[in-house]
């Protein structure tokens, strides 16, 4: 999937892209958003969840509609995407092609092939999260609003701790497999699957993206801190996927 140091650049810059251009449009439609509120209220009462994400946005005003928009529905679910579809591909990748045996003759320990591939992914992941965030500011101008760049780099740490666990668990997967289309499959599938869960009434607390939702950056801005509460089992769970798939590479036979 990666061709060096120029495929990662690619591949970030794309993701970028996409993120900003969703960021744009939301910002361009908070005025028209904000204006028939009570319309959209009115619209999504018959669904709970949905009704509680749209009476956040109604308490927290722009800043809930931005965490709202950028990171729990864009970075979430595109990023989920980007996280699946990077790790998975990254060793897999290679054995599904053929080159594994020509990739693991480079004159470098395993342990750098590794780390090099697993750590140019993770960059692809989040660096865009945080080049996205860092124009909000700018964006909000435009209509005479702003937030705190430290509470959107708090957020995109949150984020980011998210989407490199997703991407941790499919680059571990993807040290044991040869198959990364059915890797992504299988994983994306199941994101969608959890994402669904969170907007039933009942079964929402079991989904993975109640550690993204809007309450959880909300309280971040509000409390000025991060959520070490949420943000130390992500992280755990990264430096844990790490160590297996070291383990699992460093046995593995092309």
């Amino acid at each position: 999937m990666f061709r060096g140091a120029r495929g990662y650049l690619l591949y970030g810059l794309g993701f970028f892209v996409v993120l900003e251009i969703m960021l744009v449009a939301a910002v361009y439609w908070w005025p028209t958003f904000e204006q028939n509120l009570p319309s959209i209220k009115a619209i999504a009462a018959p669904i709970k969840m949905l009704s509680s994400l749209v009476d956040q946005v109604d308490q927290f005003g722009v800043s809930g509609y931005i965490v709202g928009q950028h990171f729990f529905k864009g970075c979430s679910a595109l990023g989920t995407a980007a996280a699946v579809l990077f790790g998975a591909n990254a060793i897999a990748g290679e054995a599904h092609r053929g080159t594994m045996e020509v990739w693991l003759a480079r004159p470098v320990s395993r342990r750098r092939l590794m780390g090099e591939r697993w750590f140019g992914g993770l960059l692809v992941v989040i660096a865009p999260v945080f080049a996205s965030s860092t124009t909000v500011p700018a964006l909000l101008g435009m209509f005479d609003k702003t937030m705190a760049m430290s509470d959107l780099m708090r957020c995109s740490v949150h984020m980011s701790a998210f989407l490199a666990a997703i991407y941790s668990v499919a680059f571990l997967w993807s040290c044991y497999g040869s198959e990364p289309m059915r890797i992504s499959f299988v994983m994306l599938f199941a994101s969608v699957m959890v994402f669904a869960l969170y907007l039933v009434e009942g079964v929402t607390h079991y989904s993975l993206y109640r550690l993204v939702e809007i309450k959880v950056f909300m309280r971040i801005i509000t409390e000025d801190a991060m959520n070490w509460t949420l943000l130390a089992p992500m992280l755990g769970c990264v430096v844990i996927a790490y160590a297996l798939s070291s383990r699992a590479f460093l046995k593995r036979v092309p």
